[in-house]
């Protein structure tokens, strides 16, 4: 039986789905952007990936149940992406890589708001955003209960994000 794996190692199957220059990006994308299309991806990507790359990304997370597609039911054409409860579960790891860079890199200071408020909110933070995920992603958009902004964790983020904008931060 030819196995593709390099190993067993949990480590070593995580980089096998997630190690690539991209993934970890779009899942970052999806998760605290809330972009779900392929061309939302694409053109708000602020590290440039290139539509090939992206193509293939998706489907390798989709392959790997990361996330699952659908069309969309107001546009034929267009295919939605949503996260899985695996997909979910990352996170915490999403959350932990963003705290972790803007502690020992040289991180943008606006860019690192979002590391900086699940840190502050600790794990309770990172389970409510979870929670508001599942229910977008995995309940669908017409059964999540509508959130104020300021009852989300995204809300929270994009509020800190805002107030440091108005203070003139960069």
């Amino acid at each position: 039986m030819n196995n593709p794996q390099r190993s067993g190692c949990p480590i070593n199957l995580a980089l096998e789905v997630l190690g690539d220059k991209w993934s970890l990006l779009v899942l970052r994308d999806i998760v605290f952007a809330d972009r779900r299309y392929f061309r939302q991806l694409l053109t708000g990507s602020m590290e440039g990936i290139a539509s090939n790359i992206l193509a293939d990304r998706l489907k390798r997370l989709v392959e790997s149940g990361v996330l699952s597609k659908a069309g969309d039911a107001d546009h034929k054409q267009k295919t939605r992406y949503s996260l899985t409860e695996t997909g979910i579960e990352l996170v915490p790891v999403l959350a932990e890589l963003g705290i972790w860079g803007s502690h020992h890199l040289h991180a943008d200071e606006l860019l690192s708001v979002g590391a900086r408020v699940l840190e502050g909110g600790g794990p309770g933070a990172r389970q409510r955003l979870m929670q508001e995920l599942r229910e977008e992603h995995l309940a669908g958009a017409a059964a999540a209960p509508k959130r104020t902004r300021r009852q989300s964790v995204r809300g929270e983020i994009q509020d800190a994000y805002q107030a440091m904008v108005e203070a003139g931060a960069q």
